[in-house]
C-alpha cells in the first residue's frame, strides 16, 4: 500500500488497526505523504505480529519524531527524512511546476484539478 494523500480531519489515522486488519497478510505500507495518516501504534503492532511485512516511512505523527520512536527499532522499517522529492533528477521538475502554478495564480488563472488541495480564492475576490 502506497499512501499519497494530504493530512485532513478525515484522513488522520485512516490507516489504523481496522484498516490494517483488512489488508493482505504480508503487505508493505509506504507513506510518503504526511505523518498522522498512519496510526503508528497500530502499524507497530502489525509489524511485530507479522501481519505486515514492512513499512517505508517518510513522515511521522510527531515531527520531528523522537529517537525513541519504537518503529526505529524494527528491522523491517525503512525511514527517510521527508526529502524523497528532493532527489537530483526531480528538483528542476518540481521547481518548474511550482513556479508555473504561482504564475497561473498571479495571472488569475485556474490550476489543474490535480494541483488543488485547498481551494485558493482568486486575487480579484471572485472565483
Amino acid at each position: 500500500m502506497s499512501i499519497h494523500t494530504p493530512l485532513t480531519k478525515t484522513t488522520r489515522n485512516i490507516v489504523n488497526d481496522v484498516a490494517i486488519a483488512k489488508m493482505k497478510d504480508g503487505a508493505v505500507i509506504i507513506n510518503t505523504a504526511r505523518g498522522g495518516i498512519i496510526d503508528e501504534r497500530a502499524l507497530y503492532d502489525a509489524l511485530v505480529s507479522g501481519k505486515l511485512r514492512g513499512a517505508g516511512l517518510d513522515s511521522f505523527e510527531v515531527e520531528p519524531t523522537t529517537r525513541d520512536n519504537p518503529l526505529f527499532g524494527l528491522d523491517q522499517v525503512v525511514v527517510t527524512p521527508h526529502a524523497g522529492g528532493g532527489v537530483f533528477d526531480n528538483v528542476a521538475h518540481v521547481a518548474h511546476h511550482a513556479f508555473g502554478n504561482m504564475g497561473r495564480i498571479l495571472a488569475g488563472e485556474h490550476l489543474a484539478t490535480n494541483d488543488v488541495i485547498v481551494e485558493v480564492p482568486s486575487l480579484s475576490g471572485t472565483n
